[in-house]
C-alpha cells in the first residue's frame, strides 16, 4: 500500500471516467463541503421536527410572557418549518455540488441562526445547539475556495 504525500495531486476518475487530478487542498475543500451539506440537511431535519411540533401541539414548548419577539408557537412553527425544508434542499445541492448551493448555504445557515436566536425563550437548549450547528455551517461554506468546492475536483 502506498502512501499518498499530502501536497501532492492524486489521481482520480470524474464522471465521465476522464482522468483528473485532485490536490490535497481540493479534497479538504471538497470534504469540507460535504460536511456542511451534511450538517445543513441535519439543522433542516430539526427544523422541519421542531416545526411540527410546534403546529400540532403548542403545550410541548415553554412560553415567556414578557418576550419582545413575541409570536404565536403555531407562526414559530411555520417559520421553522419553511426554512428547516429550504435547507434540506440546499443540503443536497451541496453534496451534489451544485455552484448555486454555497451561496445559499450561507444564506439559509444565516437565518437559521436569526430565526434560532429569536425563538431562544421557548425552547432555549436546543436552539444553542441549532446556531452552534449553523455555525459550523457557515464556517464550513466559508472557509473553502470558490472554484474548488463548485467543482468537487
Amino acid at each position: 500500500m502506498a502512501a499518498t504525500h499530502p501536497t501532492r495531486p492524486t489521481r482520480t476518475t470524474g464522471a465521465a471516467g476522464t482522468a483528473g487530478t485532485r490536490t490535497a487542498q481540493q479534497q479538504w475543500a471538497y470534504g469540507l463541503t460535504v460536511f456542511a451539506g451534511v450538517m445543513l440537511l441535519l439543522a433542516g431535519l430539526l427544523g422541519v421536527f421542531r416545526g411540527i411540533m410546534a403546529i400540532a401541539n403548542d403545550n410541548v414548548f415553554v412560553t415567556t410572557p414578557n418576550y419582545v419577539f413575541k409570536f404565536d408557537l403555531t407562526s414559530w412553527g411555520w417559520i421553522h418549518l419553511v426554512l428547516g425544508a429550504l435547507a434540506v434542499v440546499v443540503s443536497f445541492g451541496l453534496v451534489r455540488p451544485a455552484p448555486w448551493a454555497r451561496v445559499a448555504g450561507v444564506g439559509i445557515a444565516g437565518l437559521v441562526i436569526i430565526a434560532n436566536f429569536l425563538s431562544l425563550p421557548y425552547y432555549p437548549v436546543w436552539s444553542v445547539v441549532v446556531i452552534a450547528m449553523s455555525g459550523f455551517i457557515i464556517w464550513a461554506l466559508c472557509v473553502v475556495q470558490g472554484e474548488e468546492s463548485a467543482t468537487g475536483s
